[in-house]
């Protein structure tokens, strides 16, 4: 065994495994172990936006965050490469870039292990690009616990929200849908009033938004006043920021 934890301070620690048998054949598995201080984490808000960057709502939303002094996390996609000087601009304001899709296309993505993979490398690729930072926060399309892959195949998310973990990566889920990717193009004071309704203090508050959507960019500031007139503090999220997940279903 290389490596030690020390559960006294909170950080993180790669612990190598190597085992050899009696015909000298070795191999090695290396297992991360986070230390965190969970008493931290009560009444935060974590502000995050899935499937940009959007030319028309991003721009504004950096806005609100950089006037509110406020950082969020966005998990991005490759959806336009003209967009990428977005994610740059969020990077560079001190927020978290987290890896969502290249393609966001749960035929492509979930019809097998390799396919995933494949996927969540380019857009790491392609983060890191921008970036010079190799991201390992990531959020998987329709999250962890998604159905519809099991249209695709039929236990792979069993599998995926294991392996991803064993390779260093920590995925995010949510706890507070703002609902706006809901049919019936919700407007800003429902998507407003979806969030504060589900915020508590005594957990973190993981706030699923989208940075695509016009009625998010002009529910934001709302959001974050009430937070900050009913004593929430706001966060980004790191690599030891504790994993809020939800029940896998496939």
């Amino acid at each position: 065994v290389d490596g030690s934890v020390d559960t006294n301070v909170v950080g993180t620690y790669k612990i190598t495994y190597t085992a050899t048998d009696s015909s000298n054949n070795t191999n090695s598995v290396t297992r991360y172990v986070r230390v965190r201080d969970l008493s931290s984490n009560t009444g935060v808000i974590y502000l995050t936006f899935d499937d940009g960057p959007s030319s028309s709502s991003t721009p504004k939303i950096l806005d609100i965050l950089d006037k509110k002094g406020v950082k969020a996390t966005f998990f991005v996609v490759n959806h336009d490469s003209s967009l990428d000087y977005l994610i740059k601009r969020a990077y560079d304001a001190g927020h978290t870039i987290g890896l969502h899709s290249y393609t966001h296309n749960y035929a492509k993505i979930y019809s097998s292990k390799e396919n995933y993979y494949n996927d969540l490398n380019l857009i790491s690729n392609k983060v890191e690009s921008i970036t010079g930072e190799k991201s390992m926060i990531m959020r998987f399309p329709g999250g962890g616990s998604n159905t519809v892959s099991r249209k695709y195949s039929k236990g792979i998310m069993s599998e995926l929200t294991k392996e991803v973990l064993n390779l260093g990566y920590r995925y995010y889920d949510w706890n507070v849908s703002s609902g706006d990717a809901a049919g019936g193009s919700p407007s800003s004071e429902k998507i407003k009033n979806n969030v504060i309704n589900s915020l508590r203090k005594d957990r973190s508050n993981m706030v699923l938004m989208h940075d695509i959507k016009a009625a998010t960019r002009d529910a934001l500031k709302s959001i974050i006043q009430y937070g900050k007139d009913n004593g929430y503090s706001f966060e980004k999220i790191t690599i030891d920021t504790e994993m809020v997940t939800q029940r896998v279903n496939n």
